[in-house]
C-alpha cells in the first residue's frame, strides 16, 4: 500500500490492527497511548506525534519504506554536473 495522506496511514494501521484481532483499547495499552489517540490516528489525524506513530507501526509489524519513486519526472530532467565538467575538459585545447 502506498501511503500518501494521514488518512491512508490511519487506514493501514486500522486494517492491520483488525487483522491481528486487537481492539483499540488493547492496542493502546500495548503502545502506551490512550484509546482516543488510536481513534484519532485511525481517522487520519494529521498532527500525530511521529515517535508514537512509529511505535504503533512497529507494534503492528508495519514496515515503513522511504524508497524514492524512480518514475518522478522532475528527477529525469536533472542536470548532470559531472558530465558537463567532463565535456568541458575534453573540449579544451
Amino acid at each position: 500500500m502506498i501511503v500518501r495522506t494521514p488518512a491512508d496511514l490511519g487506514a493501514a494501521i486500522r486494517d492491520r490492527r483488525k487483522q491481528l484481532k486487537l481492539d483499540q483499547s488493547t492496542f493502546a495499552k500495548q503502545i502506551g497511548v490512550s484509546r482516543q489517540w488510536v481513534i484519532e490516528i485511525e481517522r487520519g489525524h494529521p498532527r500525530a506525534e511521529l515517535g508514537l506513530v512509529l511505535r504503533a507501526l512497529n507494534a503492528l509489524n508495519i514496515r515503513l519504506d522511504a524508497a524514492v519513486d524512480q518514475t518522478d519526472r522532475s528527477l529525469s530532467s536533472a542536470i548532470d554536473i559531472d558530465a558537463i565538467v567532463n565535456k568541458a575538459k575534453k573540449s579544451r585545447p
